[in-house]
């Protein structure tokens, strides 16, 4: 009996509990190279696009442009300003007298006829001068050429000055309409021709070193004439005739 009660004995140590001993497992690196930080995904950068990485490049034309803009702001000023202080006006025609050497309707449809006109041109600017080339003039009955157009000296007027023309216009013979024909006839016998006097042109202003750029000018001047069939001479002008200059 007490072989057995040996035999069933039981060593203690079985019972106590296992410390748990943590198992160190070597650290095998799986790559052996060294760590690179990884940024963001970069897009390609447009043509033209600064990099905020690096200096811009397009600095310096930006400046040389704001430059270039300024400059032509304040010329602009300036210019604005001299107009202001000049202000220039328009030069004035008045028709002072008028004769007429010949008319001739006898051979339809061409008419022939050569006037006369005394022109006064002032210049009302007391600052800006007046330089006209390219001038030219003609008469017109109702809206036609009566006459053939006559090329005039260049025109120069100083500050608030006056000059006076008397240029002579037409002799060749021009084509004109039965309408215009039979329109001089009956004026003629009334005594009162409504003609219109126009100068054509090119106009510049000077203002000391300053000048313009050219203009086109355009003269109509609205004449009444006491003209009967067959007077030559001087023919007296009807009324306050006006003159419209249009640049």
């Amino acid at each position: 009996m007490e072989e057995m009660q040996v035999m069933h004995q039981e060593d203690p140590r079985q019972h106590q509990p296992q410390q748990y001993q943590p198992q160190q497992q070597q650290h095998q690196p799986q790559n052996q190279h060294h760590y690179r930080p990884k940024f963001p995904h970069q897009y390609p950068m447009e043509k033209g696009m600064a990099s905020r990485y690096g200096p811009n490049m397009n600095a310096p034309k930006r400046g040389h442009c704001i430059c270039i803009t300024i400059s032509f702001l304040l010329l602009g000023i300036i210019a604005l300003i001299t107009w202001l202080a000049y202000h220039p006006a328009k030069p004035q025609f008045t028709v002072a007298g008028a004769a007429i050497y010949g008319l001739n309707t006898t051979t339809p449809p061409l008419i022939s006829m050569s006037m006369q006109f005394n022109i006064i041109i002032k210049n009302p600017n007391k600052r800006v001068s007046i330089y006209v080339d390219r001038f030219s003039a003609v008469v017109s009955y109702r809206n036609q050429p009566i006459t053939s157009h006559v090329s005039l000296p260049p025109l120069y007027l100083e500050a608030h000055s006056t000059v006076s023309l008397s240029p002579v216009i037409g002799g060749l013979p021009v084509p004109v309409s039965v309408d215009v024909e039979n329109g001089l006839e009956v004026d003629e016998n009334y005594g009162v021709v409504g003609v219109k006097l126009v100068f054509l042109g090119r106009l510049k202003w000077k203002a000391g070193e300053i000048r313009s750029a050219h203009y086109g000018i355009y003269v109509k001047c609205n004449l009444l004439l006491a003209l009967k069939k067959g007077s030559m001479g001087q023919v007296p002008v009807l009324g306050a005739p006006i003159c419209e200059v249009d640049t």
